[in-house]
């Protein structure tokens, strides 16, 4: 009798567990900075020339969803899950609601144009699965979101919506 009885609570807690563990990417973060959307996969052949290529088209959108809080993106910090990272090193302010677009290859950065680039030639995002983080300044997560060509993109135009 006791070996079963260890035997059900064991299993009693192993679902407890499985039912109360939340998946990365279903997670919300107390932060008014949020992914609203991503273009993994750059638009053509994949080219990371700088010169000729299109890593610019590749970009990741975030928005500054508070209806009453700016936001400075410096000391900001967006990963993907193989460890590449980007931080904002300079002043971007992003007023409640607006937005800016962090975008693969060389650039002018521009406030009125919400455009920050990463100036580095190589694409971030893959094509096929990957986990985006964000991270506040003082190292706590802003963000998180994982996707899969196959379960989230269902047009399969490279582009994913959330937050709407």
């Amino acid at each position: 009798m006791r070996i079963r009885l260890v035997a059900a609570t064991a299993v009693a807690a192993g679902t407890l567990t499985a039912l109360t563990a939340v998946p990365a990417q279903a997670a919300e973060y107390d932060s008014a900075l949020k992914i609203r959307g991503i273009q993994y996969d750059a638009p053509g052949s994949d080219s990371n020339r700088c010169s000729t290529g299109n890593t610019d088209e590749e970009y990741l959108t975030i928005k500054n969803y508070s209806r009453s809080t700016t936001v400075n993106l410096k000391g900001y910090v967006v990963k993907d899950a193989a460890g590449n990272k980007f931080t904002f090193t300079a002043s971007h302010t992003l007023q409640p609601g607006d937005y800016v677009k962090l975008r693969g290859g060389n650039g002018t950065d521009s406030d009125t144009n919400n455009v920050v680039y990463r100036d580095n030639c190589n694409f971030m995002w893959n094509n096929d699965k990957d986990t985006i983080y964000v991270y506040k300044p003082s190292g706590s997560r802003a963000d998180v979101h994982s996707y899969t060509k196959s379960g989230s993109d269902p047009d399969g135009n490279g582009y994913i919506t959330y937050h709407g």
